[in-house]
């Protein structure tokens, strides 16, 4: 279990009077994790609105502030049970070719179907580099679950994780090139692969649970948003989570935001602003454990 608080602050250098933003800061229920409680505030204030999220697992509101501010501050606190094991690949799993087939086939048009996840989306093309480069983990007759997680420890071992090296809209193909980037990158990079093999691949926005180093303190605030990759596998075990900043299944430390096909269609806070001069945005995230949990078998990187 896991209490979240997102901070996220707009100073502008000369006062906007009008502000409208679309907030996806409240987690979302998913399989493994539910959501206890959630309280949203801004500050100096605004007004709140729910809306219905379009063509993405998430839920929306919208803030509108019609009074001139210098500096705006959103706050999003809530309690989040996780509750999820790690997958494990079998010999019953079915292969790339079947579930490439299955994901052919489907006539489900909800949230959650695959077909809705098979195609560009504004973010990320289908390019022929990443594909090819992507073919050695995803043969037919590999078992699905096997496939992903390799291609996901591919990405964390041969790509670098620096900060600040790409920005948001940096398309998949620069950072595939660069051979460089942050967790966005990594999970769009994987997303391109995996689409470019008719294999139906969704973009996650999240938290992950971090550990400080031996001996440290665990900084409170220190945390940051993460993003991830979810695989379909078939009609029965549909979407699997798979992390390739980190190389590992999504688990129990993985809280999941909300679920789009790229980045565009679930920022947590996007919008616009009219006046002029300039902005900066600063975000803090911490993701507190309430309860003791096991940790995973794996080396977590910078998220």
């Amino acid at each position: 279990m896991y209490r979240l608080r997102h901070e996220t602050r707009f100073t502008y250098a000369v006062p906007v009077r009008f502000s409208r933003c679309n907030l996806r800061l409240k987690p979302i229920a998913w399989s493994g994790q539910s959501l206890l409680d959630h309280s949203l505030s801004v500050e100096p204030g605004g007004e709140i609105s729910w809306a219905r999220a379009d063509a993405a697992l998430a839920n929306v509101s919208r803030l509108l502030v019609t009074e001139a501010v210098r500096e705006l501050t959103i706050v999003s606190e809530a309690t989040v049970a996780v509750d999820r094991p790690i997958p494990m690949p079998s010999p019953a799993d079915l292969t790339v070719a079947q579930v490439r087939d299955l994901a052919r086939q489907s006539r489900d048009i909800d949230a959650v179907s695959p077909a809705a996840y098979l195609f560009p989306s504004p973010m990320i093309s289908l390019d022929a580099e990443i594909a090819d480069w992507c073919a050695p983990s995803l043969a037919d007759d590999r078992g699905i679950l096997d496939a992903a997680i390799d291609l996901a420890r591919r990405i964390q071992t041969e790509f670098d994780y620096i900060t600040d090296a790409t920005k948001t809209e940096t398309p998949p193909l620069e950072a595939f090139r660069a051979r460089h980037g942050v967790c966005q990158d990594f999970a769009q990079i994987m997303i391109a692969g995996l689409r470019a093999h008719s294999l139906p691949a969704a973009y996650v926005s999240g938290y992950i649970r971090t550990y400080p180093p031996p001996g440290e303190e665990r900084l409170v605030g220190a945390d940051a948003t993460h993003a991830w990759v979810l695989v379909w596998t078939g009609p029965d075990s549909g979407w699997v989570g798979v992390d390739p900043t980190n190389g590992i299944w999504m688990a129990s430390d993985h809280i999941v935001l909300a679920i789009g096909r790229d980045y565009s269609e679930i920022a947590p806070v996007d919008g616009i602003f009219l006046g002029h001069g300039a902005q900066s945005m600063t975000v803090s995230v911490d993701v507190a454990p309430l309860l003791d949990a096991p940790l995973l078998d794996a080396s977590v990187l910078p998220n």
